[in-house]
């Protein structure tokens, strides 16, 4: 009975609209989907700084929306900043929240929905399933191809000097989400190649997760890693490419929606402690990670590595090794190629913290267990030793 296909739930946002320019007409957009029109819009001051507000926030009002703008997140975003935004929404009678920017941006817009109607103090959010009742209409727009984070159920917070939760819930899925590329004409090559190998690095591991993994979600997985692994190159060397942004913002968000329901393993173990102690970008932590990490998976993994190769058009002839090792390398390539940083001493990270590093990721046992091989802390230790 191998064979029957294994029970499976897949979740996601009940609606998506994939638009050039859709962020400019953004009011005529909402107006008919939600009743609300007391907007919060959650952003940072980079995107304000860069004039991306502007117009955005004139189609609202020409819409009929009052709007207020928190534009407070930075990365990797403290609590203050939620509980802050949370605040604004109650004392404006907000009825209607707006996330704009990269993954940060979008997970405080999650759990500021939640916390501006609700009861339960943000501390008791966090974990698995522990949000209570409903929250308010929520529309996501990323404006990185990265994190996915518009589509998932999933908002991590930086909770101490070094450490990060995560509150994983239903509630967290949004209402609507507005795919529009042009606003990821601007990012820079450095952060768009991390946020690019970031939706890899999902869609790899959604792949290859040892439990929740299912057709479904392998297709979505599929078809991210060839939109980005065609695209991201070209969007690194190119940034006004429109074929390259939208190609990658697609498939970093259906990676995403992947990856929310066959989630992630051991590279995004081991990248969280590089962001708590070195404050390393998300993407580019799991850059760093990624190469050795496929690797060591390899032993197991190595016929859904072969599948990928496929996907890749690398390594068509030989058996499973072979072609593993073709994807592997060509993943490496991709890498090299967009001009990320490759090894961990090229991004500061000092040799004598590897033993601690290490030691942190042990931590990350909700992402642990899904990986295809066990990690132990001496594995994670020698993982990051080669990384370095």
């Amino acid at each position: 009975m191998s064979d029957a296909m294994q029970p499976f739930e897949f979740r996601t946002v009940p609606s998506m609209l994939v638009e050039w320019s859709g962020a400019q007409r953004l009011g005529e957009i909402l107006s008919p989907r939600f009743t609300a029109r007391k907007a919060l819009i959650v952003t940072d001051g980079g995107l304000v700084k860069a004039g991306l507000l502007k117009p955005i926030e004139k189609n609202l009002r020409d819409s009929g929306f009052d709007v207020v703008v928190f534009d407070q997140v930075i990365a990797d975003p403290p609590e203050a900043i939620v509980l802050e935004a949370a605040r604004i929404a109650r004392d404006k009678h907000i009825d209607i929240v707006i996330g704009l920017g990269g993954g940060s941006s979008l997970d405080v817009a999650k759990l500021t929905a939640i916390l501006a109607q609700s009861e339960q103090e943000l501390s008791g959010l966090y974990g698995i399933d522990n949000v209570l009742g409903e929250r308010l209409p929520l529309v996501q727009i990323p404006t990185t191809a990265g994190t996915g984070s518009e589509v998932t159920n999933i908002a991590i917070l930086t909770t101490g000097e070094t450490t990060k939760m995560g509150v994983v819930s239903r509630q967290l899925y949004c209402d609507f989400v507005l795919l529009d590329a042009e606003l990821t004409v601007g990012l820079p090559a450095t952060h768009t190649a991390a946020t690019g190998i970031d939706a890899m690095v999902h869609a790899i591991e959604s792949y290859t997760s040892k439990h929740k993994k299912n057709p479904l979600s392998d297709a979505l997985a599929r078809e991210a890693l060839r939109l980005i692994s065609q695209h991201l190159v070209t969007a690194c060397h190119d940034g006004s490419n429109r074929q390259a942004r939208e190609s990658i913002l697609l498939g970093a968000t259906l990676a995403g929606q992947a990856f929310a329901n066959s989630p992630v393993a051991a590279v995004h173990a081991l990248a969280y402690p590089l962001g708590g102690h070195y404050h390393i970008p998300h993407g580019l932590s799991n850059a760093l990670m990624l190469g050795v990490v496929l690797r060591y998976n390899a032993k197991v993994a190595a016929p859904l590595y072969a599948e990928l190769a496929d996907v890749l058009n690398v390594g068509k002839k030989g058996d499973i090794p072979t072609r593993c090792n073709a994807f592997i390398d060509a993943m490496i390539s991709i890498m090299d190629e967009s001009g990320a940083p490759r090894r961990l001493r090229d991004v500061g990270v000092k040799e004598d913290t590897l033993a601690l590093l290490a030691s942190d990721a042990m931590k990350q046992t909700r992402l642990l267990t899904n990986n295809p091989v066990e990690v132990k802390e001496a594995d994670a230790l020698a993982l990051y030793q080669q990384a370095f």
